[in-house]
C-alpha cells in the first residue's frame, strides 16, 4: 500500500516534471518565436531605414546635381556676359580706331587737295604770265615788222585805191545811167508801177515767212529729234534720216572689225597699256557688249589717273568695240550754261532712250562738273545740274552706261562715286609700255603708216609730205635706251616727243633721222619735263 502510494507519488512527480518540462519547452518555443518575430521586425526596420537612407541619399544627390547644374548655368551666363562686354569693348575700340583713321585720312586728303589746288593755281598764274610775256614779245615783233613795211604798203595801197576809185566811178556812172532810164520808163507807166510795188511786197513777205517758218521748224526738229548741244561726238545721227546712215556705218565698221580679227588684229590693239590693265579693259568691253543681249543692267565705270595716260582713248575704244551707240561730252561745258544746264542734262538722258542698242555716255573731265556739292567754288546752277544727273542715275539702267574720266577722283561728290561699279586706275606707262609707245608713234609720224588717213578721199587731193628717211643706226636698242630715260612721261608726252622729233627732221634739208638727232630731242624733252615739274612744285618765280 505504501509502495503503491510511493509509485503514485513518483508517477505524479514524473507527470508534473513532464508538465513542467513541456511548459518550459513551450515557453522556450514561445520565447524563440517572440525572438524570431523581434528579429524579423528588427530586420524590417533595418531594411526600411536602409531604404529611407537610400532615398535620402538619392534626394541629396539629385539636389546636389540640381545645385551644380544651376551653378554651371550661372557660371555660363556670367561667362557669356563677360564675353559680351568684352566684345562690345572691342567693337567700340575698333569703331573709335576707324573713326580716328578716317578723320586722319580725311585731314590728309584735304591737305593734299589744298596743296594740289594751290599748285594748280600757281601753275595757272605762271602759264598766264608766260602767255602774256610771249604775246607781248610777239606783238612787239609784229609792230616792228609792220613799221618797216608801213611806207611801202602805204604807197601800194594808195596806188591800188586810186585805180579802184576810177574803176568804181566808171561803174557807178554806167549803173546810174541805166537806173535813170528804167525809173523814167517806170514813172511814165502806171501799170508797171503797181506791178513793181506788188512784186516787191510779195517778195518781202515771202522771204520773211520762209525765214521765220524755217527757224520755227528747225527749232522744233532740233528739240524733238536733234542731238543735245552738250554732246561733242556721237554715233547717233542728228536727224531722222541719219539713223540709216549710222546703221550702214556700223555694219561697215563691224565687217572691218571682223576682217581685222581674221587677220590676227586683236581688240584695243592700238592702245598701249600694262598687260593686266589691258586684259581687264578688254573684259569690260566684252561684258558691256554682252550686257544688252542678256537684258542685264549696265555697270558704270570711272577712269582716273594722271593726264595723258589714255583714259579718253580707252573710253572711246570701249564705246566702239562694245557695239553700243556712244556719246561723248566734257564736264567743262556744263558750267558756262548756267541755269540752262539742268535742262541740257535732262535732254541728254531723254535723247539716250532713243537708242535701240543702248548708249555709252562718256564724260571727260568729270571733276569739273561732278565735284563735291559743298565746295565753295561750285555755283548754284552747277549744283542743280549735278542733282539732275544724280536723279537720272539713281537706279541701275538697261539703256545707258555711264563712264567718267578724271584726273582728281577725290574731288568727285560721294553720291557720284556711289553710282560707280568699276573703278580703274591708269598709271604712268612703265618701261615696256614706253618702248611700245615710242615704236607706235615713230611708225605713225615718221613712217607714215596712218592707214585711216590713207583711206580718206581727201588724201588724193592733198600734197604728199616729203618722205622721212630713218637711218639704220636708230635700232630697237636705241629706242629701248630712250624708253628707260623717259621715266615719269605720260603717253601724251611721248606723242609730243615724237612730234618734236618729226619737226626736227623737217628742219633738215635731207629729212633724215639718225640716232644722234633722236637722242638729242629725247634729252631736250627730258630736261623740259624736269623743268616743268620744278616749276609746278616750286610755284611762281619772278624773272628780272
Amino acid at each position: 500500500m505504501i509502495v503503491l502510494c510511493v509509485h503514485q507519488v513518483f508517477d505524479l512527480m514524473r507527470k508534473q516534471e513532464k508538465t513542467r518540462l513541456a511548459e518550459v519547452a513551450a515557453e522556450k518555443e514561445h520565447n524563440e518565436a517572440i525572438q524570431a518575430h523581434k528579429d524579423i521586425e528588427r530586420q524590417r526596420k533595418l531594411a526600411e531605414e536602409q531604404r529611407n537612407l537610400v532615398q535620402q541619399q538619392a534626394q541629396a544627390k539629385a539636389q546636389m546635381l540640381r545645385y551644380e547644374d544651376e551653378l554651371a548655368r550661372k557660371r555660363q551666363q556670367m561667362d557669356h556676359e563677360a564675353q559680351r562686354r568684352h566684345n562690345g569693348e572691342l567693337v567700340k575700340m575698333q569703331e573709335e580706331s576707324s573713326i580716328r583713321k578716317e578723320k586722319a585720312k580725311i585731314a590728309t586728303e584735304e591737305q593734299i587737295q589744298a596743296q594740289q589746288r594751290q599748285t594748280e593755281k600757281e601753275r595757272a598764274e605762271l602759264e598766264r604770265e608766260t602767255i602774256r610775256v610771249k604775246a607781248m614779245a610777239e606783238a612787239e615783233g609784229r609792230a616792228h615788222e609792220a613799221k618797216l613795211t608801213e611806207e611801202q604798203n602805204r604807197r601800194m595801197l594808195l596806188d591800188r585805191i586810186n585805180g579802184e576809185r576810177e574803176k568804181w566811178l566808171a561803174a557807178i556812172n554806167t549803173t546810174f545811167s541805166h537806173i535813170e532810164g528804167g525809173v523814167r520808163t517806170l514813172l511814165t507807166d502806171r501799170n508797171k508801177i503797181i506791178m513793181t510795188v506788188g512784186g516787191v511786197t510779195a517778195l518781202a513777205a515771202g522771204v520773211y515767212t520762209t525765214r521765220e517758218g524755217a527757224r520755227v521748224t528747225w527749232g522744233y526738229i532740233n528739240r524733238i529729234l536733234g542731238q543735245p548741244s552738250l554732246i561733242r561726238e556721237s554715233s547717233m545721227g542728228r536727224f531722222p534720216w541719219a539713223s540709216s546712215v549710222s546703221q550702214f556705218k556700223n555694219k561697215i565698221s563691224t565687217a572691218a572689225g571682223a576682217a581685222a580679227s581674221a587677220e590676227g588684229e586683236k581688240p584695243l590693239e592700238n592702245v598701249i597699256l600694262h598687260h593686266s590693265l589691258k586684259k581687264r579693259i578688254e573684259r569690260l568691253a566684252r561684258a558691256t557688249a554682252n550686257t544688252k543681249s542678256h537684258q542685264a543692267p549696265f555697270r558704270n565705270m570711272m577712269f582716273y589717273g594722271p593726264p595723258g595716260t589714255g583714259k579718253t582713248m580707252v573710253a572711246r575704244e570701249i564705246a566702239r568695240k562694245s557695239g553700243l551707240d556712244y556719246a561723248m561730252m566734257t564736264g567743262g561745258d556744263v558750267a558756262p550754261l548756267g541755269a540752262q544746264a539742268v535742262t541740257k542734262i535732262h535732254q541728254i538722258f531723254d535723247w539716250a532712250k532713243k537708242s535701240n542698242k543702248g548708249l555709252l555716255l562718256f564724260i571727260d573731265e568729270a571733276d569739273a562738273f561732278l565735284c563735291e556739292r559743298n565746295s565753295t567754288y561750285m555755283s548754284e546752277a552747277q549744283r542743280s545740274a549735278l542733282n539732275a544727273l544724280l536723279f537720272r542715275t539713281g537706279d541701275q539702267s538697261r539703256d545707258i552706261v555711264l563712264v567718267l574720266a578724271t584726273n582728281r577722283p577725290g574731288d568727285l561728290d560721294s553720291a557720284v562715286t556711289d553710282r560707280i561699279d568699276e573703278v580703274i586706275e591708269f598709271p604712268l606707262p612703265g618701261e615696256e609700255e614706253r618702248f611700245k609707245l615710242l615704236k607706235l608713234y615713230l611708225n605713225k609720224y615718221l613712217d607714215g603708216e596712218d592707214k585711216e588717213s590713207n583711206l580718206k578721199w581727201s588724201s588724193f587731193f592733198k600734197k604728199k609730205s616729203q618722205k622721212i628717211t630713218v637711218e639704220g643706226d636708230l635700232t630697237d636698242q636705241v629706242i629701248r635706251e630712250a624708253a628707260k630715260k623717259l621715266e615719269g612721261f605720260s603717253g601724251r608726252e611721248i606723242a609730243k616727243l615724237v612730234a618734236g622729233v618729226q619737226a626736227a627732221v623737217y628742219g633738215r634739208k635731207d629729212c633724215v633721222l639718225d640716232s644722234q638727232l633722236f637722242e638729242e630731242i629725247v634729252d631736250y624733252k627730258i630736261e623740259e619735263h624736269h623743268q616743268r615739274i620744278r616749276l609746278a612744285t616750286e610755284g611762281g618765280q619772278s624773272f628780272p
